[in-house]
């Protein structure tokens, strides 16, 4: 008896091993195919990312070119305005060009040029130009250029702006064209 106990025992322990073993094969089957899922689900997660990140950077691309193209078709328009202005001043000098050639007289020349230039002068103002003043002020770099400077005999004039020979400009407070100057020393 004691070998068919031992046969029987021995049975029972390769049934329960065949039992262990395909309950084994089982939990490794599901742990590969959670591994799987897990897998595919990052694959997926991975491709939803990469196509927003590349949507994202082909919206960004979209944006600089529409920008930059924005930006050289204003650079191109910008100035319309001031020419429109401008128009009007250029239509009298046009006009006092064609007087000019049958007057007989020089007087209403000189007076119709004045009126121009004044008309000029109030267009530029009102767009935010504006004229510096230097004689007799002190030289300031950041409002002068001096061209040269000459002795002076009295004290204060040392370091003041003797003569201004182009006149400086600033638009709506931004220096836009140096005022060339001498200087006193």
């Amino acid at each position: 008896m004691n070998q068919e106990e031992n046969k029987l025992a021995s049975d029972e322990g390769i049934l329960q091993t065949d039992d262990k073993i395909a309950e084994n094969d089982s939990v490794e089957q599901n742990e590969k195919s959670s591994k799987d899922e897990k897998k595919s689900n990052w694959e997926e997660k991975y491709n939803e990312l990469n196509d927003r990140y590349l949507r994202l950077y082909s919206e960004f691309d979209n944006f600089r070119k529409r920008s930059a193209k924005e930006r050289i078709d204003f650079a191109k328009t910008a100035n319309a305005d001031i020419f429109s202005v401008l128009l009007p001043v250029l239509d009298d000098f046009d006009r006092a060009a064609k007087a000019s050639e049958t007057a007989s007289e020089v007087e209403p020349l000189k007076e119709g040029v004045k009126l121009i230039h004044h008309k000029f002068k109030q267009t530029l103002v009102n767009k935010g130009l504006e004229e510096m003043t230097s004689v007799g002020n002190v030289f300031d770099s950041e409002l002068h250029e001096a061209i040269t400077s000459v002795p002076v005999e009295s004290l204060e004039d040392k370091g003041k702006v003797i003569e201004e020979l182009e006149r400086g400009y600033q638009l709506n407070g931004k220096v836009i064209r140096f005022a060339k100057v001498i200087v006193g020393s």
